[in-house]
């Protein structure tokens, strides 16, 4: 497995746990459902963990790249916004 897989699917984690963090706490505000809550925390989580293995196995570069920049993004504008 090549390095920069690894280093990739580290940083998709690393911007990732912070990632369903912050939807779980949208959606608990917009709706006041734990259920709701649950579901999007489960659905972001499961979508970080298919884009994971995706990474570290079939995945070209720019597009592994692209997922993290987008993730990184993602968390930044969603904790600036507050």
């Amino acid at each position: 497995m090549e390095t920069w897989r690894v280093i990739a699917t580290a940083l998709l984690a690393a911007a990732g746990l912070p990632l369903v963090l912050v939807v779980m706490a949208k959606v608990r505000d917009r709706t006041q459902s734990s259920g709701n809550v649950a579901l999007g925390g489960v659905v972001t989580f499961t979508f970080l963990v298919v884009v994971g293995v995706l990474t570290l196995t079939v995945l070209p570069g720019t597009v592994s790249w692209a997922f993290v920049a987008v993730v990184a993004a993602a968390v930044s504008v969603m904790l600036l916004a507050g």
